[in-house]
């Protein structure tokens, strides 16, 4: 009754949520054909089940698709990309050996994980099944082996996300377990675009099967990578992070080529186990059939009626 519970309020929340964002103007990206027709729309051309996306330009850092881009919603996992920069940017040695932590009593409500308590895991591993495959014991072990622990971890979290100019989001563990942990679409493209310039976040979060060595007790675990596009030959996946939590949906940010140029895609909060995927294919096919300047100068232009309609002019 409890889980049952949960769900229902992850029901009441997305609804409270969607009432909320009618009265945002709809999304107006779409290749226009320059010529007087009438202008396609996200909402004809692009019905995207995720309630907030966009699609980010690397190169340019134009916009090329968005609906309800600062929206502010739970992230999940999405959370173990600020995580795993977190981690590198310390400059602790990857190579070293952690003991495993039992989770803090805030933490455990929500927590599984396969790892056993008081073995041992190299850093770099820990990174690696957290990005790959989601494990949460070990994004955990992460931030307790930080130096100054766990809150000045999160600390530093936060601070990285000030930095990279995230002004909608915030910070209160490293799993992304608590709902609290929050953002918009198009900060969390500002941070996939960070971390993609990272080489062991690209390597790490797109690794399709590992199987890292535990010691004292000595054992393996085998982990797959939570997105499956990674497994697919008609996608050249570059970084992602999968992510989900009853109030947050399903959750999926990425790099990926699309008519070659890399892309940062950021999809939050769909219903559907396969929703994000289904989105992402149509955020892909939908670009693929406009020309880059179709696409940019729709963009620019929903940019301009956003904040007309909010007042920013």
């Amino acid at each position: 009754m409890k889980c049952f519970g949960w769900q229902w309020q992850g029901v009441v929340n997305t609804l409270v949520l969607l009432v909320g964002l009618s009265a945002w103007p709809v999304a107006a990206y779409g290749p226009s054909d320059g010529g007087g027709a009438e202008r396609r729309t996200l909402k004809d051309d692009l019905a995207l089940a995720s309630v907030s996306a966009v699609a980010v330009d690397l190169e340019s850092g134009e916009m090329l698709v968005a609906k309800y881009p600062d929206a502010v919603l739970p992230i999940a996992s999405v959370t173990k990309v600020m995580t795993a920069m977190v981690v590198l940017d310390s400059g602790a040695p990857v190579n070293a050996w952690l003991p495993i932590q039992p989770w803090d009593s805030k933490t455990a409500k929500n927590a599984y994980s396969r790892i056993r308590l008081s073995s041992e895991a190299r850093r770099a591993d820990l990174l690696r099944i957290a990005l790959m495959s989601s494990e949460n014991r070990a994004a955990y072990n992460l931030a307790v082996h930080h130096p100054g622990g766990m809150d000045s971890f999160v600390q530093a979290m936060n601070a990285k996300a000030s930095d990279l100019g995230m002004g909608d989001t915030q910070f209160v563990d490293p799993t992304g377990l608590s709902p609290e942990n929050q953002s918009s679409a198009r900060d969390l493209a500002r941070m996939v675009a960070a971390a993609h310039n990272y080489d062991k976040l690209r390597e790490f979060s797109t690794t399709r099967q590992y199987s890292p060595e535990f010691r004292a007790p000595r054992y393996r675990l085998g982990y797959g990578n939570t997105n499956p596009l990674t497994h697919s030959s008609r996608w050249d996946v570059k970084l992602t992070k999968t992510g989900y939590l009853t109030e947050a949906g399903r959750c999926l940010v990425m790099v990926v080529e699309i008519g070659g140029k890399d892309v940062a895609v950021v999809l939050l909060n769909s219903f559907g186990t396969r929703s994000p995927l289904g989105d992402a294919g149509r955020i892909r096919r939908w670009l693929e059939s406009g020309t880059e300047s179709r696409v940019a100068n729709a963009a620019r232009d929903h940019e301009r009626r956003v904040r007309e309609a909010q007042g920013i002019e």
